[in-house]
């Protein structure tokens, strides 16, 4: 950990591969001057251990390199969504996203608005240099009226690319926000004014008050095509003139920690099980082994509500488990597919890229995921599928009459149930059957005898594999 006297950053910056002392940031930019700004900040009320920073997609892209704080990376415009997850899955941390105005005014400007609209707690230190500085000077959403970018070589003109977009001004619209303000780093006396208000907002975030947006006005020599002092008073002179610096609004010192009221949990799936059924919290159990589903086929062919069914049965077993649907552009006749996981300990993310199991109704879905399946697993393929090309080596695959069944048993749309006798005939769920059943019933909990109609095919389908 660094010091208080290296004020929050590291002496060196080995991470960046040169093991400089200097950051990658142009002569004059002001990118250099707030870094180190926030690093103080950081530093001087301790709380580098209770940081995270979420880096962006901009010329803040490296802010990992040179402050002595936990970091993330997020993807282009999308810090402050990242941030949100950062902020929500830790409490307990400084959640501080850095971004451009590039990133949040242009990309990523909804997923921003909205965090603030939420009051999410965490803060957005927002650098804006009126164009696109890492890319090579484009316009961007903040460049002034008339300025020269690359892409507005005569000048923006708003009559075909609008007018500047003012955050803090929009910003404070919304109710959630505690604090939205705007400063700038082009002199001294402007330096000192930045540097309280970014300490403000790190109070703001530490004492878990909420969202705090905080603008920062930034020379950009480079992009500027000007020297670092004519580049400063283009910031102080223009930059201002559209973009007035003050405190849009300060509730610091009366607002109180944001706790969102507690909702009643309900048993197992809301939207499957009756208001009055008891599901049992998930157990961590070691032995069991995770395994993990990828049911696939066309929308219509209830491909999701099968595995709906897999998953919620797990949950009557007590198992941890994680459904997640993907379908194309219509549910309904479009290609569609779930992954489920089933474990014995907590799951860290619900997508399923190498199958255990793979239940596919068509052949598209049998071509899409058959190559993925792990090693020792098995694909349940309906028997109507042509078989172009093998599974990989060591799956076993099993050709199923599933939609044939359905038909036979007289109810043709329970071709999906079929497959979960499938499942139940070959222990491929590490299920208990009676829980399969419950939550297939279940799944029909609007219409109760179709339900149960499929409880009794189930059943005679189990019997006739039996027979």
């Amino acid at each position: 950990m660094a010091t208080l006297e290296q004020k929050g950053m590291y002496r060196s910056f080995p991470r960046s591969g040169k093991n400089v002392s200097f950051t990658h940031y142009c002569p004059g930019c002001g990118h250099g001057i707030v870094n180190k700004l926030i690093a103080e900040a950081c530093a001087e009320l301790g709380l580098q251990d209770r940081t995270i920073f979420v880096d962006p997609v901009g010329c803040g892209v490296f802010t990992y390199y040179y402050w002595d704080a936990a970091h993330i990376s997020a993807a282009h415009g999308r810090a402050s969504a990242a941030a949100t997850g950062v902020a929500r899955a830790r409490p307990d941390a400084v959640t501080v996203a850095y971004q451009g105005d590039g990133d949040l005014g242009a990309i990523g400007f909804n997923n921003a608005f909205q965090a603030a609209s939420r009051g999410e707690n965490f803060a957005c230190i927002f650098v804006n240099n009126s164009l696109y500085g890492m890319t090579g000077g484009q316009m961007a959403p903040t460049t002034l009226d008339g300025e020269k970018t690359t892409t507005t070589p005569f000048g923006r003109d708003p009559a075909l690319t609008g007018y500047p977009l003012h955050v803090c001004e929009v910003f404070n619209q919304l109710k959630a926000p505690v604090y939205i303000a705007r400063v700038s780093v082009a002199d001294t006396k402007r330096i000192m004014q930045a540097k309280a208000a970014i300490r403000k907002v790190f109070e703001i975030e530490r004492d878990g008050k909420g969202y705090a947006i905080l603008e920062i006005l930034s020379p950009c020599p480079t992009n500027f095509k000007m020297n670092p002092l004519k580049a400063a008073a283009f910031c102080m002179n223009e930059m201002e003139r559209e973009f007035p610096l003050g405190v849009f609004r300060d509730e610091s010192k009366t607002a109180e920690r944001r706790i969102p009221r507690e909702v009643p949990r309900a048993a197992g799936c809301a939207e499957l099980f009756a208001e009055k059924t008891v599901v049992p919290a998930a157990e961590d159990d070691p032995s069991f082994e995770e395994k993990r589903f990828k049911f696939a086929g066309y929308g219509g062919q209830g491909v999701l509500s099968l595995g709906l069914t897999v998953a919620e049965a797990a949950r009557l077993d007590r198992r941890h488990t994680l459904w997640f649907p993907s379908y194309g552009p219509e549910q309904r006749g479009g290609s569609a597919n779930c992954s489920v996981v089933v474990s014995g300990k907590h799951i860290g993310a619900p997508t399923v890229e190498h199958p255990d199991v793979l239940v596919c109704m068509n052949q598209p879905a049998y071509e899409r995921f058959a190559k993925d399946v792990a090693k020792g697993g098995t694909i349940v393929v309906d028997e109507t599928v042509p078989i172009d090309v093998r599974p990989p080596e060591g799956v076993r695959l099993i050709r199923w009459p599933a939609i044939r069944m359905a038909e036979e048993f007289g109810v043709p749309k329970a071709a999906n149930t079929m497959m979960l006798a499938a499942l139940k005939k070959f222990g491929l769920t590490g299920i208990t059957g009676e829980n399969l059943e419950d939550a297939l019933v279940a799944s029909f909990r609007k219409k109760p005898e179709l339900g149960e109609k499929n409880r009794e095919i189930l059943r005679k389908a189990e019997a006739r594999l039996e027979g």
